[in-house]
């Protein structure tokens, strides 16, 4: 038996309750994105030339589990300036700042 803890709701809350917590890090995808926004978003995020970042990742790239990986996991969990997130998205869940 599914109760209020258990259930499809309390799945909805938890995925919420995830990428609110993502959002409220602050870190979105730069209005000068190349392709996904990634370099662009981690290089202000740290303070470092976006070209620099770019060309770790493309570097990291050449490590075909961890870097293309990684930089899917980013992809996909990174929001867009207005808050959305493409995974959020994917799911079918509310999207944007609540």
């Amino acid at each position: 038996m599914l109760d209020e803890s258990t259930g499809p709701g309390a799945y909805h809350q938890g995925m919420e309750h995830f990428f609110d917590t993502i959002r409220r890090i602050g870190f979105r995808r730069g209005p000068k994105r190349l392709i996904a926004g990634v370099g662009g978003s981690l290089a202000e995020k740290l303070g470092m030339n976006v070209w620099l970042v770019r060309l770790l990742l493309v570097i990291l790239s050449l490590l075909p589990v961890v870097g293309i990986g990684s930089y899917l996991v980013i992809w996909v969990l990174t929001p867009w300036q207005d808050g959305r997130i493409p995974l959020e998205r994917a799911l079918g869940l509310p999207q944007g700042p609540r």
